[in-house]
C-alpha cells in the first residue's frame, strides 16, 4: 500500500510549518495511524542524530517523536548547514556530502532530486500517512527552477497542500492570496485549503477575514490556529536566538542568570531548552560585551564554524571578557565547538573549516583540537567521571563534530556509540572545576545532571522531568491544533484524495 500524503506549505519562512507538521503527526499517531514526517530539504544548523548515526534536521526529529517513531535519514534526505553567508555543508542521506557555494548548489538538482523522491517513496511504502513540510515559500519565483522541496514535491506525490500564513506578523491576506495567485495553475489546483496561524485575541473579530479569504481564494480556511505559548519544544533555526539576543532582559536578583553566547554560526542551541524551562533560571543570549554583565555562568555553544566564531569572539571583545570572567572564578561551560574554543589551540591542517592552519584558543582548558575530514555523528551514553554528586552516573546525548580533541583531564567517559560498547574519554575540566567542556550535546536534558549543575550555581529549585515536559508540550500542541481545525474536512482531503 502507498501511504496517503498531506503537504504543509507556508507563505514565508517562520510561518509555523514545522510546528503544524509536528502537531499533525501527534494528532494522527494518537488516532492509531502509522504516520511519518518528511521534508525534502532543510536549512538549519540545529541537527539531530539518528540511531544509525545519520544526521537530519532537528525539526524532523521532533516530528518523528511526535509520531512516536524513530527518526531516520529518509525523513530529511537533504540538510543544508550554513558555514558562511554563501557556503554550506550539504548533508545527503544523513552523511556529509559536499561543501558548496550557494551559486553552485542548484547545479546538483538532478542528483539531489533522485534522493528526495526515493526517500519519499520508501516512507510511503512503510507508513499509512506521510505529512510533508515545505520550505520558505512556494512562490519564490527566482528559485523555482531549482525547487526540490515545495511544489516539485507536491506535484511528484500528487499531494493536497495546505497553505499556512502567519497573522501575527500582519498582512495575512497578501500572504495567503498573493502566494496562491503566484502559483502556476497546476500547482494552484493542489492547494486545498488555508491555515491562519499564530492568532491572538477574539476569533469572532476575524470571521469576516475568513469569508474574504475563502471568497477570493476559492478554497476553505481549515482552521485559525491560536498563538501558542509555553511549549517546551526545540526551535528549528537560529531566528529565535537572534530575536532573544535583541530582546535580552537582565535577570532579577533572585534568578540564576546564565549567559549563552549568540555565536553567528550557532548550532544545536536547543541544548539549553531544559535550562530555560526551569523556574528561577534566567537565560540570556548575548552578542556583545555590554550585554554580558555578571552572570552566574557563561555557556559557549556548538557552532558550524569554530574558527570563524572564535575570531568573532575576539573581534567583539567577548573573548577577553570570558577569560577575565573565568580567571575571577566564574563558571564557564563549552559544548562541542564551544569546548574546542576553550582549549590552547585548534589545528586545521587540511583546511576543513578555513584557510588558517592553526588558531590559538581561549587557553582556559589544557586541550588541543585537530580537524579531520571525517565527521563524528553518534547517539551516545556516557559515564560521569568527575562532577559533584554525579560521579558514576550515566547520561545520554549525542555527538556531531569535526575533529578530535586531546585532553589530559577528561570528566566523562563515553561507553556507548550508536548502540556499540566503547570506552572513549571525553571533555576537559580546569583544576578548580569551574571551567568545563565536552562534545556531548543534550547534556542538560538529563534531569539529574541539570539539577546538579544548577545547584552548583546556587539555584534552589527542584527540576521537572524534561521527558515529561516534552510529552506534555506535544499533547498541548496537538490538542490546540486539533481543536482549531475542521477535522472532518481535513479527513476528506487526506483520505479521499
Amino acid at each position: 500500500m502507498t501511504a496517503k500524503v498531506l503537504m504543509i506549505q507556508g507563505s514565508s519562512s517562520s510561518a509555523g510549518k514545522s510546528l503544524l507538521v509536528t502537531a499533525l503527526c501527534r494528532i494522527y499517531a494518537r488516532r492509531g495511524i502509522r504516520v511519518a514526517p518528511f521534508k525534502a530539504q532543510n536549512m538549519s544548523n540545529n541537527a539531530a542524530v539518528c540511531v544509525d548515526g545519520s544526521e537530519i534536521g532537528r525539526a524532523q526529529a521532533l516530528q518523528a517523536a511526535a509520531a512516536r517513531i524513530e527518526p531516520a535519514a529518509d525523513m530529511n534526505p537533504v540538510l543544508i548547514k550554513p558555514e558562511a553567508d554563501s557556503r554550506s555543508q550539504i548533508i545527503l542521506m544523513g552523511r556529509p556530502w559536499q561543501t558548496l557555494e550557494a551559486k553552485t548548489y542548484y547545479e546538483k538538482k538532478t542528483i539531489l532530486w533522485e534522493h528526495v523522491t526515493q526517500s519519499l517513496d520508501r516512507l510511503r511504502a512503510v507508513y499509512d500517512l506521510v505529512i510533508i513540510e515545505g520550505a520558505g515559500s512556494p512562490a519564490e519565483l527566482n528559485l523555482k527552477r531549482g525547487d526540490i522541496v515545495n511544489m516539485a514535491v507536491a506535484r511528484y506525490a500528487h499531494s493536497p497542500v495546505l497553505l499556512v500564513g502567519d497573522i501575527d506578523r500582519g498582512g495575512i491576506f497578501a500572504q495567503l492570496l498573493g502566494t496562491l495567485w503566484l502559483l502556476e495553475l497546476e500547482e494552484r489546483a493542489l492547494v486545498r485549503g488555508f491555515l491562519v496561524n499564530k492568532f491572538r485575541g477574539d476569533l469572532s473579530l476575524f470571521e469576516a477575514g475568513i469569508q474574504i479569504l475563502e471568497q477570493k481564494g476559492q478554497v476553505p480556511v481549515l482552521g485559525v490556529i491560536p498563538y501558542l505559548r509555553g511549549l517546551s519544544l526545540p526551535d528549528e533555526d537560529a531566528v529565535s536566538v537572534e530575536v532573544a539576543s535583541r530582546a535580552a532582559q537582565p535577570a532579577s536578583p533572585s534568578q540564576t542568570d546564565i549567559a549563552i553566547l549568540a555565536l553567528p554560526r550557532i548550532a544545536n542551541f536547543d541544548d539549553f531548552d531544559a535550562l530555560r524551562a526551569e523556574p528561577g533560571v534566567h537565560i540570556r543570549h548575548v552578542d556583545s560585551v555590554s550585554q554580558l554583565g555578571k552572570p552566574h555562568a557563561i555557556i559557549i555553544t556548538g557552532t558550524k564554524s569554530t574558527i570563524a566564531d572564535l575570531d568573532w569572539l575576539r573581534q567583539t571583545g567577548l573573548a577577553d571578557s570570558i577569560v577575565d570572567f573565568a580567571m575571577n572564578g566564574g563558571v564557564v561551560l563549552g559544548i562541542c565547538g564551544g569546548y574546542q574554543m576553550l582549549g590552547q589551540a585548534i589545528h586545521d591542517p587540511i583546511h576543513v573549516e578555513s584557510q588558517k592552519d592553526s588558531i590559538h584558543g581561549l587557553g582556559l582548558l589544557p586541550i588541543v583540537t585537530t580537524f579531520a575530514q571525517q565527521k563524528a555523528t553518534y547517539q551516545v551514553c556516557a559515564r560521569v567521571l568527575d562532577f559533584e554528586s554525579q560521579a558514576g552516573e550515566t547520561i545520554e546525548g549525542y555527538e556531531i563534530h569535526m575533529g578530535t580533541t586531546q585532553s589530559q583531564t577528561p570528566w566523562l567517559e563515553i561507553v556507548s556509540r550508536n548502540g556499540e560498547q566503547v570506552r572513549v574519554p571525553d571533555g576537559s575540566v580546569s583544576s578548580n572545576g569551574k571551567i568545563r567542556g565536552c562534545y556531548l550535546h543534550g547534556l542538560f536534558h538529563n534531569d539529574s545532571f541539570r539539577q546538579a549543575w544548577l545547584k552548583n550555581l546556587g539555584w534552589q529549585g527542584e527540576v521537572v522531568s524534561q521527558s515529561a515536559r516534552f510529552q506534555e508540550s506535544l499533547e498541548k500542541l496537538a490538542d490546540a491544533v486539533e481543536g482549531a481545525l475542521h477535522m472532518d474536512l481535513l479527513e476528506k482531503i487526506i483520505w479521499e484524495n
